[in-house]
């Protein structure tokens, strides 16, 4: 294999927004101290030196990036997300409480609402002068937005909402800037316009007056957590607090003068989805946030290994590099190669994500199917970074638990990607449900229940052809065999790909075949629901799986011939393989892959390790992690 140049990995991976990328990774280089700096800090300076340090950034404009120009920000959706990622190679309480700022709250107030709100707010919030909150999560129901209790009524008399919390588990908690900076909350609540309740809908509430919460509000702070430390997480109370009829965000649905409710979307259930699918910007930008963090571990980790020795091979040689014994090139190189396929399969929900924000696509299709890709992406990246990091920890042995040497924040801090902006397995279940409908017109309407007796009605014939995996259905019975028969190259790129796609079709006919015999043998649907829900996960975690592989195999196939597209090659054969042989008892099951070919595969990943190793730094220094930002001196020199 021809010896690769690392600066051209970087070009790569940083796309069409690498003028973006290097100008965060500048400004980060600046403010490097800050790693430095926060460690010991108690929590309160820690807060207040992160507000500072948000403040800071906003003045260079890239947290702006998403906004639109005349309200000081960049107009480019797609620059934002990758902006935001590359963030994340710095302070992560940082990273999050920009996201508050500018991804949640002003993302929220320039995504539901309209003129007259983008003109009262965006500007200082672009600028950082208007600092405030999410305000969604409840205590009582955290996943479930539709089910929250918080209630803003409709008072004609004076035009205004009176926002209150009815119960005792209904305060919203987790709350991002809530507990000390925040001076307004985008809060969701259960909009009732002359006694009829509304559903869900968004307002725009002061949270604090000249410093003081202001009048009907409570907050509280949620203490010390796992990590994050430098975001002021809180909780608000409501009681009676009234906001002028004006402040419902109003993109979506209104309350005239009159206190009549108008909207153009006539389904309530409709009016929810698209009012959250606005959101999904998010759930992107966490997703990248966590591969982000994944490359800044791994480039430590491999950077040891290719500096520390230990053990003797040999009774007269010196001893070996880490990263020469096949075990540890086993716990390195596929995560490596798994960062590499997540980094371009971000790239196509990002894309896509400011294709269908920056009006360029308009389908309602299209649309769904980001919303489900971007959930699915999400899961499987925040999944990946927890594992990654933790592995890299190991692979440094004791010297990796020193705070000094990144591991510490970077486990404590990213922990909870997986369950914010929406819970891995919550979003794996809404990717399941776009598989099993076709993302077709009641979509959107359903629950749970509803999805059961959807699929209930349908042949399992009817919910594959739904599928775009099904059309290739001949082409992947030809390329996988039945196991022990004709058995085609491991390294076969169509192979990998159809293994990928028999086991999501074959998961998905799984999956409506039970739930119809669920329902014929008399059963409730949220009984049936429940007994195939780890099915459901399979198949979406399945689909996922193949959109990852079909991404980065159609980014190496998009390259030129040459040592790029050589070395990204053999890391694509091992991503994949390395999927198929982490479910191989699947495969072996469902008689597509016999113990022989099992145990060759198993070889073929660790000669592929092997074949790697000789590039195993230039692959890292591709990420593009500064030097600065590493800390690690005693790990990597």
């Amino acid at each position: 294999m021809t010896a690769i140049d690392a600066a051209s990995l970087t070009a790569l991976l940083d796309g069409r927004y690498a003028g973006v990328r290097e100008d965060v990774r500048t400004s980060l280089i600046e403010r490097a101290d800050f790693l430095d700096e926060v460690e010991e800090l108690p929590r309160p300076e820690y807060r207040e030196r992160v507000r500072e340090m948000l403040l800071d950034v906003s003045a260079t404009g890239l947290t702006g990036l998403g906004f639109p120009k005349e309200y000081g920000g960049g107009g480019d959706v797609g620059a934002s997300i990758a902006a935001f990622e590359e963030m994340a190679g710095g302070d992560l309480s940082l990273l999050v409480k920009s996201g508050v700022q500018f991804g949640l709250f002003g993302g929220a107030i320039l995504q539901l609402g309209t003129a007259r709100h983008h003109d009262a707010y965006l500007e200082d919030v672009v600028a950082g002068r208007l600092l405030g909150c999410f305000a969604m999560t409840e205590h009582g129901h955290g996943s479930n937005v539709a089910a929250v209790a918080t209630v803003a009524t409709y008072d004609p008399a004076t035009q205004e909402f009176v926002i209150e919390t009815t119960r005792e588990d209904a305060y919203k908690d987790y709350i991002g800037n809530a507990a000390c900076h925040g001076e307004l909350a985008v809060v969701f609540a259960q909009l009732v316009v002359g006694g009829e309740e509304r559903g869900v809908h968004a307002f725009v509430v002061p949270i604090r007056v000249d410093g003081a919460p202001a009048p009907g509000v409570r907050i509280a702070d949620d203490g010390p957590k796992m990590g994050l430390n430098g975001v002021d997480n809180g909780r608000l109370w409501f009681s009676g607090v009234r906001v002028p009829r004006t402040s419902l965000l109003n993109r979506f649905a209104d309350v005239t003068e009159a206190g009549e409710y108008v909207s153009e979307i006539e389904s309530a259930g409709r009016r929810f989805f698209t009012m959250l699918g606005t959101l999904v910007q998010g759930r992107v930008s966490v997703g990248g946030a966590a591969i982000r963090a994944s490359e800044v571990a791994l480039t430590i980790a491999v950077r040891y290994a290719l500096r520390r020795r230990q053990f003797e091979a040999s009774a007269d040689a010196e001893e070996s590099l880490l990263l020469d014994y096949g075990q540890h090139q086993r716990r390195l190189m596929p995560l490596v190669a798994r960062t590499y396929a997540l980094r371009f399969a971000q790239e196509v929900v990002r894309d896509d994500l400011h294709d269908v924000f920056s009006g360029v696509t308009t389908s309602e299709h299209a649309r769904r199917e980001l919303e489900s890709r971007a959930a699915g992406t999400k899961a499987l990246a925040t999944w990946h970074a927890t594992r990654t990091i933790q592995e890299c920890r190991e692979a440094c042995g004791g010297a990796g638990y020193l705070a000094a040497n990144r591991f510490g924040a970077l486990k404590a801090d990213t922990d909870v990607f997986t369950t914010f902006e929406g819970d891995n397995t919550v979003l794996l279940q809404l990717v399941a449900k776009g598989l099993l409908t076709g993302y077709s017109s009641e979509f959107e309407e359903m629950d749970q229940l509803d999805l059961v007796r959807f699929v209930a009605g349908l042949a399992v014939e009817t919910v594959l052809e739904r599928t775009a995996v099904h059309k290739l259905l001949e082409r992947v019975r030809d390329v996988v065999p039945i196991a022990g028969e004709r058995e085609p190259d491991i390294l076969d790129a169509d192979y990998h790909l159809a293994m990928l796609r028999f086991r999501e079709e074959h998961m998905l006919a799984g999956v409506a075949r039970r739930l119809q015999s669920g329902m014929k043998a008399g059963g409730e649907p949220g009984a049936v629901f429940s007994t195939v829900q780890d099915h459901v996960i399979g198949v979406a975690r399945a689909h996922v799986e193949r959109l990852i592989h079909e991404a980065f195999r159609e980014k190496v196939r998009g390259l030129p011939s040459g040592p790029v597209r050589e070395v990204l090659d053999v890391l694509c054969d091992l991503s994949a393989l390395s999927v198929i042989e982490a479910d191989r008892a699947w495969f072996m099951e469902h008689g597509r892959l016999s113990s022989e070919r099992s145990k060759a595969i198993t070889a073929e990943v660790n000669r592929l390790c092997r074949d790697l190793r000789p590039h195993a730094r230039l692959l890292v220094d591709g990420f593009g992690v500064p030097e600065e930002l590493l800390r690690a001196e005693d790990l990597i020199g």
